[in-house]
Parts: C-alpha cells; sequence; structure tokens
C-alpha cells in the first residue's frame, strides 16, 4: 500500500485528501516525527498531541494567506511536515538545519518566530487590526495551549481581544500539560469545561427518549431545561470565555479529525472574537510518550523500540542544585521553593515531594513567581526561584522593582544560562549577565563547577540580600578543579599565577581559560587565570593586581560582551588609567545565536580554546614586538 506521506508535498495535497485517507496520514505523520525525534532529539509529546489538530487547520484555512500563530512553537513538527519541509525533516535542531520553531526565514507558513509561551493571542490580535486597518480580507488564528494560558501576557491579550470584537480565532489545545502538569485556577477552569462535553452527550441521549413520551414528553423536556440551567451553573460554570467576549466552541476531542474540521468551519461563520476549545492528548500513538508525556516534552535522542535514552544521562548543574537546596532545606524551615511550571527541567522534583508545604508551582507566570517571592521575602522566608536563563527576561521588571529596589533576600537562579544550543535564538540564555548587571542591589555569581554551585547556595541562603546565580545546561567539563576556596561577598580566585598574560573567566568558562592557558604555555607564556565568580561586586583589587603585573588580559564568558564580564574589566582598566595594557574580550556580539550543538556554537564564534588562541596569537603578532610564537 502506498504511503500517503511521500505524496504530500504542500498543504495543496493535503486538501484533495478524503477524511479517511487524512486519518491514515495522520497515523504516518506520528511514525514519522517518532523516528526524526529518536534521533535528533527533541519536542515529541506535543507534536504528536497535534497532528489531527494540525491536518485540520491547513485544509479548513487557506494558509499562508490566512494567518496561524503557534504559540510556544515546539509543536509544529507537524506544520513544518505538511508545508514543504518534510524532506529537511531529517535536520531538524541540527546546525545550519531547520528550526524546532517557526521561522519566518524558513516558510511563508511561518507568518510569526515564536519559542516562549503565551505570546500568540497578543500577536494574533495585533495581526487582525493591522488587517482591519489596511481593509486586507484574511483569517487570524492563535493557537496557544492551556499551559500558556495561564501565563499574565495571554491573559491581559484574551482581554483586550474579547472586548475589541476583532474578527480572531483563538485555539485552546488543551492537553492538561505544559512541561510539568498543569496548575492554577485556569487548569480547574478548563477541567471543568471538558466535563461539559461528557454532560451534554449524556443530556441530549436522555432528552431525545424523553421527547418520544406522547402529550407529557416536550413538556417534560422544557421543565427540566430550566431546572437543569440552574443546577448547570453549579455544575458547570457559565463559560468564563463568553463572559469576557467570545464566542465559545467546544470543547470537543481534539484528536477526532472530523470533529476539529467541523468545529472550525463553524468557527469561520461566526464574527467577533471565537474560542475553540479541543482536548488533546499529549503523546498520542507512541506508548512511552503517553504514559510519561513530561519525559518526552523535550527529549534527547532515545531508542524507537523502548522509548530510554541512547545515552544514559549524566548528572548535571540541575541535579546538583536541586539536591543542594534539599540539604539546606532540611536545616533551615524558611526555604521556600518557586518554580514556573519547571519541577523537573529545574532539578525541584525531591524538593517538592520532601517538603510540599514549602513548594511553588506558579505555572508559567514568571512575573508572579518573582513578585510572590519578593512577598515571601518581605515577610521572613528564603525564596528560591530557579528559572531557565531566557524566561527570566519575563520577569525583568519584577526584579528591579519588587526585589532590588527594596533590597529583599531573594535567592534568583537561572538555570540554562549561556548557550544551550538546538533549541535556537529564543532559549539561548545569552542576556542575563548583561542585562542585570547594571541593576543596583544585585549580587550575581557564577560557578565554574559542580562544588562551587553548592558553596554560591551556601552564601546565597544566608546572606540576607537580592541574589542571582547562573548555570548552565548539562555538566562539568572534564577538567578536575583542585582548589575552591571559601566564597565571600566579591572575591575572585587566582586558580594559577603568571607573569605574562591575565585571563579572566567566569562561570563555565573558567574551565575554557584553564585549556587556553596550557596551549599558551606550550608558546613559552606565563599565564594567570582567575575565576571571577562574582560578576557584582566585581573584585577589582584582584584583577588590577594581576593585569598590572602581565599588561596583557583575555576575558572569556558564555554571555554577551557588551555590559558583561568583558565590559567591567574593560571599564576598571580605563577607570585605574592604565596604559599600554593589551585586551582581548572572547564572548557574543551584539547577535542571535541560530540552533546547532554548544560546541558547534562555541566553535563557530571563536569561543573554542583553539579560536581563543589563534585570535589572541594573530592580534599579539600585530601589535607587539617581540612576541615569541611557539
Amino acid at each position: 500500500m502506498n504511503n500517503i506521506l511521500d505524496n504530500i508535498k504542500c498543504v495543496e495535497d493535503l486538501r484533495k485528501l478524503t477524511n479517511s485517507e487524512k486519518i491514515k496520514l495522520a497515523r504516518e505523520i506520528r511514525e514519522f516525527v517518532v523516528d526524526i525525534v529518536s534521533k535528533n532529539g527533541g519536542h515529541l509529546a506535543s507534536n504528536l498531541g497535534v497532528v489531527e489538530l494540525t491536518l485540520a487547520l491547513h485544509s479548513v484555512f487557506n494558509t499562508p494567506k490566512d494567518k496561524i500563530i503557534w504559540d510556544v512553537g515546539h509543536q509544529t513538527y507537524v506544520h513544518k511536515i505538511i508545508t514543504g519541509r518534510k524532506n529537511e525533516m531529517s535536520t531538524l535542531r541540527q546546525l545550519n538545519g531547520i528550526s524546532g520553531f517557526p521561522k519566518t526565514s524558513e516558510s511563508e507558513f511561518d507568518c510569526f518566530n515564536t519559542g516562549h509561551s503565551s505570546t500568540s493571542i497578543s500577536v494574533a490580535l495585533g495581526m487582525a487590526r493591522a488587517r482591519d486597518i489596511l481593509k486586507d480580507n484574511y483569517k487570524v488564528v492563535a493557537v496557544i495551549g492551556d499551559g500558556a494560558l495561564t501565563g499574565g501576557m495571554a491573559q491581559e491579550a484574551l482581554n483586550d481581544a474579547g472586548a475589541s470584537k476583532s474578527n480572531i480565532i483563538v485555539i485552546l489545545n488543551d492537553n492538561e500539560m505544559s512541561i510539568s502538569k498543569n496548575v492554577g485556577g485556569v487548569s480547574l477552569l478548563l477541567g471543568k469545561m471538558r466535563t461539559k462535553r461528557l454532560y451534554t452527550a449524556t443530556n441530549e441521549k436522555i432528552k431525545s427518549r424523553v421527547k418520544k413520551i406522547p402529550k407529557l414528553g416536550p413538556k417534560l423536556v422544557s421543565l427540566t431545561s430550566r431546572i437543569k440551567n440552574g443546577i448547570k451553573q453549579i455544575v458547570i460554570p457559565k463559560m468564563y470565555f463568553e463572559d469576557i467576549g467570545y464566542t465559545y466552541l467546544g470543547p470537543i476531542d481534539g484528536n477526532n479529525l472530523e470533529e476539529v474540521e467541523k468545529i472550525l468551519q463553524q468557527s469561520k461563520k461566526c464574527k467577533g472574537p471565537v474560542l475553540v476549545h479541543v482536548v488533546t492528548k499529549k503523546g498520542k500513538g507512541y506508548v512511552p510518550a503517553e504514559k510519561n508525556p513530561a519525559k518526552f516534552h523535550s527529549t534527547a535522542a532515545f531508542d524507537k523500540k523502548t522509548g530510554k535514552p541512547i545515552k544514559a544521562k549524566s548528572k548535571d548543574y540541575s541535579k546538583v542544585f536541586g539536591d543542594k537546596l534539599v540539604k539546606l532545606a532540611k536545616d533551615n524551615e524558611k526555604i521556600v521553593a518557586i518554580t514556573a511550571a519547571m519541577t523537573d527541567g529545574t532539578g525541584l522534583t525531591e524538593f517538592k515531594n520532601k517538603f510540599q508545604n514549602r513548594f511553588f508551582d506558579v505555572g508559567i507566570a514568571e512575573q508572579h513567581a518573582i513578585g510572590m517571592a519578593a512577598g515571601m521575602a518581605k515577610n521572613g522566608l528564603i525564596p528560591v526561584v530557579p528559572i531557565y536563563s531566557s524566561f527570566y527576561q519575563r520577569a525583568y521588571d519584577q526584579v528591579i522593582h519588587d526585589v532590588c529596589m527594596q533590597n529583599l533576600h531573594v535567592v534568583m537562579c537561572a538555570d540554562r544560562a549561556g548557550i544551550v544550543g538546538n533549541d535556537g535564538e529564543t532559549h539561548q540564555g545569552l542576556t542575563d549577565m548583561s542585562a542585570l548587571s547594571v541593576v543596583p542591589n544585585l549580587t550575581i555569581m557564577a560557578p565554574k563547577d559542580f562544588i562551587e554551585l553548592e558553596q554560591m547556595l551556601d552564601f546565597a541562603v544566608n546572606y540576607r540580600f537580592p541574589v542571582f546565580i547562573r548555570y548552565p545546561r548539562g555538566g562539568e567539563g572534564n577538567y578536575k578543579f583542585n582548589k575552591h576556596e571559601k566564597i565571600k561577598l566579591g572575591s575572585a580566585e587566582v586558580i594559577k599565577t603568571g607573569s605574562d598574560v591575565t585571563i579572566i573567566s567566569i562561570g563555565k568558562m573558567v574551565e575554557r581559560a584553564m585549556n587556553v592557558a596550557t596551549k599558551l604555555e606550550n608558546m613559552d607564556l606565563d599565564v594567570e587565570v582567575i575565576n571571577a565568580r562574582f560578576l557584582k561586586p566585581f573584585d577589582s583589587n584582584t584583577i588590577l593586581e594581576s593585569v598590572e603585573k602581565t599588561g596583557n588580559v583575555i576575558t572569556i564568558e558564555d554571555g554577551l560582551i557588551r555590559s558583561g564580564l568583558a565590559t567591567t574589566v574593560n571599564d576598571l582598566i580605563v577607570k585605574s588609567n592604565l596604559e599600554n595594557v593589551q585586551i582581548e574580550n572572547f564572548g557574543y556580539d551584539d547577535k542571535y545565536i541560530k540552533h546547532g550543538s554548544v560546541a558547534e556554537i562555541e566553535r563557530i564564534n571563536g569561543l573554542d580554546a583553539d579560536g581563543i588562541v589563534k585570535k589572541w596569537v594573530k592580534n599579539r603578532e600585530y601589535t607587539m614586538d617581540g612576541f615569541k610564537n611557539g
């Protein structure tokens, strides 16, 4: 039997299929997605859940003229497959391959770049209003998950769109999951709405039978209907979405292709804002992902038959953080942990299990997480808040206004700081040091290895003022540090002394500094290596003493050069009126870094040890008389 997927070159091919052919296509797509993700890694469970929804959207709407904005966007593998990129899926998330998220540079079907949650309704409303002002004619659809609906931006957009009377369609993809299981009032509301499907089906069957009773039937139905409506308000609260201005359609089975197409056709006929509620199964069609959707939300390469990872997961910074926090919390009852729907991802699972009354999952709501932490700190608790670095951007105002302006003891931990690799621009954690270095009252730290992370957490929970600790995705490098000086506020650590060159680095790049030092010493140079440890307050005395001695400075950081470590060192040298100091800064320029492995990205940007040495030697040969090359 022919494989239908082989004949799908574009959406027009999809639109020619019968319903039964589309159902077969859905099965083939699931097999194809599992095959690709098992090799490349990526977001599996969410993509398996939206197969029928995606096929229905492209069947019913006239894409790409009609616009579909995918919230977060990690669930767009199916969308990419049927919009002409099937043959490129083998390069998914690989260097120079296609992205795991929507990218306007890839296809006209990707009408907006997304990567963070809760943005789609705002964007869709903006497009709808632009369409109306420009007197254009097309549909605008936002696809948002129930997890993303907890985000404040989504609620703000829902409110505005509901009152706007704009023709906009919001598809609520309700799978009861974000990354961790959904929490909060929105999740409870949707749970009640899901019961409506069973309630309505049962009600229609009873109504049909009662109507058949001679003479009394219709009267009984009318009387029962009035009583039922009163009871319904108790069992199924009046629809929130209708109350704020939407035509609400659903909920329906989002994995039933025929049902989804029918309700989408209906949504096209409605005037004003419409919300279509579809209930899907995350991980559908692949048993391991159905049983453990959180594990297969984002996964490394795995064995298709067993679902087990090909490479066993090694100890990482998130695990070290979580284990240390549990130890600290045993001895200090004031310590509480807050997560924004990232319990597993940030290493808090054990903390949650052992200290349930001190663990708070606020859903995808980073601003609220930091604001709540500030309230807790004001009243005597010690909140610890691990959030991915790229998501901390969403709480920038709260860090400044609620925490640091009031000098409150909140321990903010940026997991996945620096380059994270295959998820690309939206997930690289490059801006945290640069953005936060200008914030008064904030102490900024980064550990060189696991032991130093534990030391910094010890320091942070006892410091009594705002602290920000950044650490990378994954584990330590191969270099083993024998020296771990006690953490003191604003104190750097001289790991190796030398007289010719000073290398100043921070966080995971301290290991890189040691590798560079070894290569330079093979060129008969005496190298001093300093682990800054603190970006704020900065150890000016230690740095200046070394720079005055060597006259040559290399800075290395896993972040933006501007306003990070490089800027801090350069400003210090200028303000101290040090002359004839040769400086070379290594980090990332003002640009967004695309997807690829961490090693590939660092090599391309000259941040591997060979790249750093090569550039430094080249510039020194040009500017320094008598430099001895090897």
